[in-house]
């Protein structure tokens, strides 16, 4: 499960602290080399996590989301280029028109 599949949900799950339903997206590739299609990876992912929200299939499959704040997540093995961060905020803000959050967090590589 990673940003290479598009189709597929990596990670699912409930926040009770913040009554959010968290869906995740691994993203291990580097931001080095744009020309690698990075940023078109990151899209089409996104964009079929936006379809399976906005067709309510999250609630059929993952009932636990009802009555809950969506956010899509995605945890990246690297901190984001200039380029990624502009179509980040750019996806943030169209997500918000939709009633849900996009957020990328760094994963650390320090474990405790």
């Amino acid at each position: 499960m990673t940003i290479e599949n598009a189709k597929i949900i990596d990670m699912m799950g409930i926040n009770d602290t913040e009554n959010e339903v968290v869906l995740t997206i691994v993203d291990h590739l580097n931001w080095d080399d744009e020309s690698n299609n990075h940023l078109l990876l990151l899209q089409k992912k996104i964009n079929e996590y936006i379809l399976y929200i906005e067709s309510g299939e999250i609630y059929k499959t993952y009932p636990k989301a009802k009555g809950r704040k969506i956010v899509i997540e995605t945890l990246g093995s690297y901190p984001p280029s200039e380029l990624s961060k502009k179509f980040y905020d750019s996806a943030s803000t169209i997500a918000v028109r939709a009633g849900f959050e996009l957020r990328f967090s760094v994963l650390s590589k320090e474990r405790k």
